[in-house]
């Protein structure tokens, strides 16, 4: 499960985003943020040459990928693009199928109710 995401440029190592994390465990999520801005100042030193590395730090992982920023954010960008998109669908379609749901419920009690109107109406007109 990822508890920190963040977003570095390594040439300085210079922090650019910082993701939420689920605020259980806020000390230990301070004290993984200080060490994961100290792993981007060893990237930026050029202390770790890989392209991807896993380092481990007592019971975490810090994983990072060495990612060109412009191919990084673009990818980042369609993926929100087509999340918010995704999400509107799901919405309409939740929308319908809470609409379909009222109907089933209600439809059979709106009949019966008309039915005994029309009974009460043509009682009416008859006698």
């Amino acid at each position: 499960m990822v508890k920190l995401t963040m977003i570095a440029r390594v040439t300085d190592g210079l922090p650019l985003a910082e993701g939420l994390d689920d605020g259980r465990d806020q000390k230990d999520a301070d004290f993984y943020k200080q060490q994961a801005k100290l792993l981007f100042k060893n990237l930026s030193k050029g202390q770790h040459e890989a392209s991807r590395m896993s380092i481990e730090t007592g019971p975490y992982y810090f994983q990072y990928p060495y990612v060109l920023c412009g191919y990084f954010i673009l990818e980042v960008t369609e993926m929100s693009t087509r999340l918010t998109s995704d999400t509107r669908i799901y919405a309409d379609k939740a929308k319908d199928l809470n609409r379909q749901a009222l109907i089933r419920k209600y439809a059979p009690v709106a009949i019966v109710i008309g039915v005994v109107l029309m009974l009460f109406w043509l009682k009416n007109k008859i006698w």
